[in-house]
């Protein structure tokens, strides 16, 4: 569950959903890639101010419901985890770069800032189509406390 975040001359809750398809939208994200990549969120967060609520994946695509600080724009937050998890996915998983023949991780994206209500329905429902509630899990690979 988000929590407030206090700053000296501030209170903010800001939610982002964001998705991320894989390039060609080629399935390449097993149950290792998945692995890695909540290894890798959990190191985004120990460098920046930048926190995973939750972490959906799909074979072809990704969901993402973060939590930042407002002096982080959208542009800045998507900029880190894009080159991060691109950067160490093809590190630590080389196969996934054969798959997509050389080619980028995450080419585009599309966003929601959420508000609480929203937040509720997106969490609630499942944000990954078709996915089952044991595929959107916390970095931390449990899935998150508010489902039945």
């Amino acid at each position: 569950m988000s929590s407030y975040i206090h700053k000296s001359h501030n209170v903010t809750v800001l939610l982002y959903h964001l998705v991320f398809p894989a390039k060609y939208r080629r399935a390449v994200i097993d149950p290792e890639v998945d692995q890695v990549l909540r290894n890798i969120c959990l190191d985004i967060e120990a460098r920046y101010k930048i926190k995973f609520l939750e972490i959906g994946t799909d074979k072809d695509h990704l969901h993402f419901l973060v939590q930042s600080v407002p002096m982080y724009s959208v542009k800045k937050i998507v900029q880190v985890i894009k080159s991060i998890t691109a950067r160490e996915v093809f590190r630590r998983c080389p196969q996934v770069k054969t798959r997509l023949w050389g080619g980028d991780f995450l080419p585009s994206f599309s966003n929601a800032l959420l508000g609480n209500l929203h937040r509720l329905w997106v969490t609630r429902f499942g944000f990954v189509a078709g996915a089952t509630h044991d595929r959107v899990v916390t970095p931390a690979g449990k899935p998150p406390s508010h489902y039945p």
